[in-house]
């Protein structure tokens, strides 16, 4: 069996869809397709039953399913414990956050993790899609939300909260909302609903809106929080942001403070293979120790 294809096999058992294994693996649709139909002609058996809602493994499927996670596992606590260090920790991470969290907070922390640890090389991954940890497409996940895959660990982080905000440009020009309702004339500002989202009420703000006025259509979106926050400092509209941000940017103007707003869990996930890593300690204590000194 042809190690590539059976890469390919794992991430599509996984997820449960060729696109979202084409996004995993950074391959086309089609790609992924072409790889699985060459694996089962190489079997002479059928990995996958076809639905319009997606994939179910055959019988067959789920037993090699079994095997490949089996492997992968073991492949990636191999090269974990090859590259671990016996006296400081040393080597690569690399992390994978959601865009929001990692460029608005994570990033501001790392140059005092890399003073601590100069022996340890970071690579920061930040996409709203989940990658594989298993297939060590990144070593450690810092989620909002409890991950789905079996075999990982999981610690509580920190539980956020969101608030509305503008700036004051944009509430001289339009005024400033004091009901939900005085939203439906103001530009408001979401995520896009076919993309990758960071955790599942993203668009609180506009199912909000829409309790009122169903038809209710945003004037902006944009497939990250980043990109929400950037488009709320130069004045587009007014958008539901990580309560935090307010203390890192005088510009931000919370308005609508009693409207009820998601909480969101986030986790630091990491393989059980990388139990005793080093450097995954290490980043996971460095991390306790920074979200406990923001007030998010």
């Amino acid at each position: 069996m042809d190690w590539d294809k059976l890469r390919v096999f794992h991430v599509v058992a996984e997820s449960g869809s060729f696109t979202h294994a084409g996004e995993l693996l950074e391959l086309s649709q089609s790609a992924v397709s072409r790889q699985i139909r060459a694996l089962e002609d190489s079997l002479h058996v059928a990995l996958f039953h076809r639905h319009a809602r997606g994939l179910i493994a055959t019988e067959q499927g789920e037993l090699l399913h079994r095997i490949t996670r089996e492997v992968f596992a073991k492949i990636s606590y191999a090269e974990a414990m090859l590259t671990e260090s016996t006296d400081r920790p040393r080597g690569p991470l690399r992390i994978t956050t959601t865009v929001g969290f990692g460029s608005m907070w994570l990033t501001g922390h790392v140059g005092e993790f890399l003073d601590n640890y100069p022996e340890i090389t970071v690579s920061l991954v930040v996409t709203d899609a989940e990658l594989d940890l298993t297939m060590r497409q990144a070593d450690v996940a810092i989620r909002m939300a409890p991950p789905r895959q079996p075999d990982l660990i999981q610690r509580h982080l920190f539980t956020g909260r969101f608030g509305v905000f503008a700036i004051p440009d944009y509430l001289n020009r339009f005024g400033t909302p004091r009901t939900i309702e005085d939203l439906v004339e103001h530009r408001v500002i979401t995520f896009g609903e076919q993309v990758s989202k960071p955790f599942e009420d993203i668009n609180w703000l506009a199912d909000k809106v829409r309790a009122f006025k169903p038809d209710f259509q945003p004037a902006f979106t944009v497939n990250n929080v980043y990109g929400s926050l950037r488009a709320v400092e130069t004045g587009i509209g007014i958008a539901g942001l990580p309560a935090f941000l307010a203390r890192q940017n005088p510009r931000l103007v919370r308005v609508l403070p009693e409207i009820e707003s998601p909480k969101v869990d986030a986790y630091f996930v990491y393989p059980e293979q990388l139990r005793q890593s080093r450097r995954v300690v290490v980043f996971r204590d460095f991390l306790l120790r920074k979200v406990a000194e923001t007030p998010f």
